[in-house]
């Protein structure tokens, strides 16, 4: 026998089905970091306009919304009673610039928003007060005592197509 070595036939090794499951994921989050390396460091310049998260109370008498407007002046803020909806509309005006010796950033954010938020029934339109303070609008919505509801039950038929 000469020194001959045979080689062995090479076996495919088949992925677990764990492996299978799990290598699209991992391609997609290399995706995904590389795409977020291409952003820039700096987020501040690219604060897109969002509509202001608001809460809703009611009492007996009263109806109370509290907007987050941080960092809106209450003069750029306009609320109105459009038939049977409030309207909360208003821009956001962003602008810093920062100097050093060696560099300069100038950087400005804009963005509008508007919400609407439908009124019940019974709210006094004529009498809704705002306040602003500290970035949060207050909006206080007397509610009438006489306002009866529309509400009423609705016959549901069947066995009939006309």
């Amino acid at each position: 026998m000469e020194n001959q070595i045979e080689a062995l036939p090479r076996q495919k090794i088949q992925p677990s089905f764990a492996e299978r499951f799990i290598e699209p994921l991992h391609r997609m989050r290399s995706g995904v970091d590389h795409l977020l390396e291409d952003f820039p460091t700096r987020w501040s310049a690219f604060q897109f306009p969002a509509t202001p998260a608001i809460e809703m109370t009611e009492t007996d008498k009263l109806y109370t919304i509290t907007a987050e407007l941080p960092g809106v002046p209450s003069e750029d803020v306009e609320l109105q009673v459009d038939r049977d909806m409030l309207v909360l509309k208003g821009e956001k005006k962003e602008e810093r610039r920062e100097e050093d010796c060696d560099y300069v950033i100038s950087e400005r954010a804009y963005g509008s928003f508007e919400r609407r938020i439908a009124l019940p029934a019974d709210a006094l339109t004529d009498e809704i007060v705002a306040d602003a303070v500290d970035g949060m609008l207050r909006i206080s919505i007397p509610r009438s005592t006489d306002a009866k509801s529309d509400k009423r039950k609705i016959e549901i038929r069947s066995g009939t197509s006309d």
